[in-house]
């Protein structure tokens, strides 16, 4: 796919989301698929395995990588289907899922299913999805259904792209070709078996569907991937570049070379501190074990790094770049915007340390994503 996307790159840019042939590419590759259960025609593949797929295309194009992410984000919920719906909504090669679960809107109790109804925002790849998800707290009669906890129950609502409306509203500094745009759903039914809770039991066995924040372990390859091609271009870059009045090579220089052997180890770290991690919680999973609160506050606290050290890094490599960084023929350029935009995300926001942190010193991390 790589000369496919080099081709589309300032398309994508222009057009604010994929074009068609790249869509096809990822669906054909089983790339939005990765998650779904074997039984499906899913991969069911690891997460390390999902983590490295999102890295290297996250290294090509961001805004590939990160709805490479998404779309491998929605295959859990098959698991906590009946089968005959699962097949059926998830079993085909185009089957591709976007959407959004927070802020969750209404959704009303009725007989056989439910009625939504709200807006929804940050939808990446509404355009080439087949369904939507949409996250929903459940009233009956107009009064807020409840658990057994006091909290309001929620449910996940699987609705059929044709049924909402698009909202282009994307239009913003980085990953632009992302079409992350809003979506409305006007008083949609949905069947009761169309809806998945992660609190239930999964009705497939196996690992992958035993951790229920697991929908979002191909997160962390996104910015592992974009560093990893900024830095590229920095390398291709010094061996060209001269500095003035000298004429050396920027690789010549000794600040240069410093530069590059921190981004080289900073990259490695936070690459070393995700898999590590994924692989610490796999090896749990798959003994059938019980995650540890420290396995959760890992889990967290290395998306959130990998984000931030991409960022970091980012920014010192555009520096090095000098004047060759703001040009957009430069790659650089692109993956600046696309780690800047890509780290205002809630879930790897520097704030999402305090809940983490909390679990570390044995307090309840007040925060719903772990």
């Amino acid at each position: 796919m790589a000369p496919m996307i080099a081709e589309s790159r300032e398309r994508i840019e222009t057009d604010r989301r994929l074009p068609p042939e790249i869509v096809q590419a990822m669906m054909q590759a089983g790339v939005f698929r990765m998650a779904v259960p074997r039984e499906y025609g899913g991969g069911e593949f690891d997460p390390m395995t999902q983590v490295r797929v999102v890295e290297e295309l996250s290294r090509m194009e961001g805004s590939v990588g990160w709805l490479a992410m998404i779309g491998a984000a929605g295959g859990p919920m098959a698991a906590f289907l009946d089968p005959e719906v699962a097949r059926r909504l998830f079993g085909q090669v185009n089957s591709v899922f976007a959407g959004q679960i927070r802020p969750p809107q209404h959704a009303e109790v009725v007989e056989g299913g439910f009625r939504v109804t709200g807006r929804y925002r940050f939808a990446s790849g509404c355009q080439h999805a087949s369904m939507m998800t949409c996250g929903c707290v459940l009233f009956e009669n107009g009064k807020p259904l409840l658990r057994e906890d006091g909290q309001q129950k929620g449910r996940v609502m699987l609705i059929p792209a044709a049924k909402v409306k698009i909202i282009d509203v994307w239009d913003t500094t980085g990953m632009r070709g992302t079409g992350s745009n809003d979506f409305v759903v006007d008083d949609v039914f949905v069947p009761l078996e169309e809806s998945v809770s992660v609190l239930e039991r999964p009705r497939v066995p196996g690992p992958l569907y035993r951790f229920a924040p697991i929908y979002l372990v191909c997160h962390a390859g996104v910015p592992l991937g974009i560093a990893r091609g900024a830095l590229d271009c920095v390398l291709e870059l010094c061996g060209r570049k001269e500095l003035m009045p000298s004429r050396q090579l920027l690789r010549d220089d000794t600040q240069t070379q410093e530069t590059v052997a921190w981004a080289e180890a900073s990259i490695g770290a936070a690459r070393g501190y995700v898999y590590q991690t994924l692989e610490d919680l796999w090896e749990t999973l798959c003994k059938g074990d019980r995650v540890s609160v420290r396995q959760r506050a890992h889990y967290r606290m290395m998306m959130i790094h990998s984000h931030q050290t991409a960022k970091q890094v980012l920014s010192v490599l555009y520096d090095l770049a000098a004047t060759s960084a703001i040009f957009r023929s430069n790659p650089l350029e692109r993956f600046m915007r696309d780690i800047m935009t890509a780290c205002q995300h809630r879930v790897i926001h520097p704030r999402m340390y305090r809940p983490a942190g909390r679990m570390l010193l044995g307090l309840d991390p007040d925060e719903p994503f772990f």
